[in-house]
């Protein structure tokens, strides 16, 4: 097990990935800050000089999402995928491939939501097609990227609940 500030990362199995953070927050609003670009492009790998300029999500079974970020002056970075299975507010399942993917394979990910006296474990599995390509992205510095967008979107979700 590996922590990074409030992120834990563990190895559940040859091919997994799971990464949890418990935030200061309803699960409700977790869930619309993980499912509705308006608040996906406040904190989803926005750090660093990226944005999260494409955002398009088609949220049900069989239905499509896809991002772009973009770094100046000319770099950009997509990815996209299916989701496989909604439960409103508990769980995703979807498909997951980066277009200039540095692991074979898709990826799997799922997301699950698990609200206890207001705050909201997040955790996201994600399963890929082989050891090899979990050890990659586990090399890749996917660490450092994950903790800096945990950490907007606890700024974010912060910001929101003073809100509502």
């Amino acid at each position: 097990m590996k922590h990074s500030g409030k992120l834990t990362i563990t190895t559940p199995g040859d091919r997994e990935i799971a990464m949890a953070r418990v935030f200061d927050a309803p699960r409700t609003l977790v869930f619309d800050a993980y499912t509705q670009c308006r608040y996906l492009k406040r904190w989803l790998g926005v750090f660093d000089g990226w944005s999260l300029d494409s955002c398009e999500i088609d949220l049900s079974v069989g239905g499509n999402y896809r991002y772009v970020w973009k770094r100046a002056p000319s770099t950009e970075m997509g990815m996209g995928g299916t989701y496989r299975e909604i439960v409103a507010g508990e769980r995703l399942v979807a498909t997951e491939k980066f277009d200039e993917s540095w692991y074979e394979g898709n990826a799997v990910t799922t997301a699950t939501f698990v609200e206890s006296a207001g705050r909201t474990t997040l955790t996201l599995t994600v399963q890929y097609a082989s050891k090899e390509a979990r050890d990659g992205v586990l090399k890749s510095g996917m660490t450092g990227g994950v903790t800096a967008s945990f950490d907007t979107l606890e700024e974010m979700l912060t910001s929101e609940r003073s809100t509502r």
